[in-house]
Protein backbone atom coordinates (compact mmCIF):
# COMPACT_ATOMS: atom_id res chain seq x y z
CA UNK A 1 0.00 0.00 0.00
CA UNK A 2 2.79 2.44 0.82
CA UNK A 3 4.17 2.51 -2.73
CA UNK A 4 0.69 3.28 -4.12
CA UNK A 5 0.23 6.12 -1.63
CA UNK A 6 3.64 7.56 -2.45
CA UNK A 7 2.86 7.33 -6.17
CA UNK A 8 -0.44 9.14 -5.66
CA UNK A 9 1.17 11.82 -3.51
CA UNK A 10 4.13 12.28 -5.82
CA UNK A 11 6.19 15.32 -4.93
CA UNK A 12 5.10 15.25 -1.28
CA UNK A 13 6.70 13.76 1.78
CA UNK A 14 4.52 11.31 3.70
CA UNK A 15 4.77 11.17 7.49
CA UNK A 16 4.84 7.68 8.99
CA UNK A 17 1.76 8.41 11.14
CA UNK A 18 -0.17 9.24 7.96
CA UNK A 19 -0.50 5.52 7.19
CA UNK A 20 -2.12 4.76 10.56
CA UNK A 21 -4.62 7.58 10.05
CA UNK A 22 -5.29 6.35 6.51
CA UNK A 23 -5.94 2.81 7.78
CA UNK A 24 -8.45 4.17 10.30
CA UNK A 25 -10.20 6.25 7.64
CA UNK A 26 -10.45 3.29 5.26
CA UNK A 27 -11.80 1.07 8.05
CA UNK A 28 -14.49 3.65 8.78
CA UNK A 29 -15.45 3.88 5.10
CA UNK A 30 -15.68 0.08 4.86
CA UNK A 31 -17.77 -0.16 8.03
CA UNK A 32 -20.19 2.44 6.67
CA UNK A 33 -20.42 0.72 3.29
CA UNK A 34 -21.10 -2.62 4.96
CA UNK A 35 -23.79 -1.09 7.16
CA UNK A 36 -25.45 0.53 4.15
CA UNK A 37 -25.52 -2.78 2.25
CA UNK A 38 -27.07 -4.52 5.25
CA UNK A 39 -29.67 -1.77 5.63
CA UNK A 40 -30.66 -2.44 2.04
CA UNK A 41 -30.94 -6.20 2.65
CA UNK A 42 -27.86 -7.00 0.59
CA UNK A 43 -24.82 -9.08 1.41
CA UNK A 44 -22.90 -7.63 -1.51
CA UNK A 45 -21.24 -4.27 -0.87
CA UNK A 46 -21.41 -2.17 -4.01
CA UNK A 47 -19.86 1.08 -5.19
CA UNK A 48 -23.08 2.91 -4.38
CA UNK A 49 -22.56 2.01 -0.71
CA UNK A 50 -19.62 4.35 -0.56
Amino acid sequence: MKPAVKDQLEGHNVASVFYDALDEEVASILDNASRRAEENDRKTVQARDL
